[in-house]
């Protein structure tokens, strides 16, 4: 599998993705939303996009479909909730379970996400270290926010039966470059996260073109919304929340660090 990340230079800081696969230079485009970039990408690899695919349907995600079909003829994929119009000329909704191919080596298999929007889908590799195509379900040290759509208890029940239980060696790939950002609401969460603390020059100083990768298990270290059960997470929240449940459930903590972080 060959992965090209391809930063927007946006304000939204957007993350577009190719994937192809290796023997048929067949390639797959998630979120293309910079139509030129993405072509002038697969020109110079030598690919031909056949697919596009989008992660969910906000407008910086689904906004350089026409431009891309218009371009190459690819197939339109989305979560199969989007067919009744959310994301316009859909030509495959994709379910839980699914398994996306692309020419003769590559597999994705769809996972079902919902939270950021109720109609979301993430990619899971097939290869010997899996890689998570992660849209706005999973930043790099956070949580895509519920506002555009989205329920926070979903997404934290996606956090928890789904995304904690991918291997720690999973690559995240995500829909924005906010780690630098997301690295100071851990802190500002969690003031004795070393981990965190240790990442954050890094992430203030790196070049979004060729962006830090974190893996599931950095993500368990330094991402708040997976460190529900830390005592100053919660010492942290019972400061900003006077009425917040002295033994907090894993989803009360969750909502309370979601609802924070909208405002942060």
């Amino acid at each position: 599998m060959l992965v090209e990340q391809i930063y927007t230079e946006n304000a939204l800081r957007n993350f577009n993705y190719l994937i192809a696969c290796p023997e048929t230079g067949e390639a797959l485009a998630i979120d293309p939303l910079d139509v030129e970039k993405c072509l002038a990408a697969a020109k110079d690899k030598g690919w031909n996009i056949r697919q596009v695919l989008n992660t969910h349907e906000h407008g910086d995600h689904t906004g350089g479909n026409k431009g891309m079909i218009a371009a190459t003829g690819a197939k339109l994929l989305a979560h199969h909730g989007a067919l009744g119009g959310k994301i316009e000329g859909v030509d495959i909704g994709l379910s839980a379970g699914d398994v996306v191919k692309i020419g003769k080596t590559v597999e994705l298999e769809v996972l079902d996400t919902p939270g950021h929007t109720m109609c979301h889908v993430c990619l899971l590799s097939h290869t010997d270290q899996p890689s998570l195509f992660s849209g706005d379900t999973l930043f790099s040290a956070g949580a895509g926010n519920c506002k555009g759509g989205g329920h926070p208890e979903a997404l934290y029940e996606t956090f928890v039966n789904q995304l904690i239980r991918l291997p720690e060696d999973t690559k995240v790939f995500p829909g924005h470059d906010y780690l630098a950002n997301n690295l100071g609401f851990t802190l500002d969460r969690e003031p004795d996260n070393a981990a965190a603390a240790d990442l954050l020059p890094k992430a203030k100083a790196q070049d979004p073109h060729h962006p830090i990768v974190t893996t599931m298990a950095d993500e368990l270290r330094i991402n708040t919304f997976f460190r529900l059960n830390s005592a100053s997470v919660i010492k942290a929240l019972r400061a900003k929340f006077p009425d917040f449940p002295e033994h907090p459930t894993d989803k009360d903590v969750f909502v309370a660090l979601r609802e924070l972080r909208n405002s942060w």
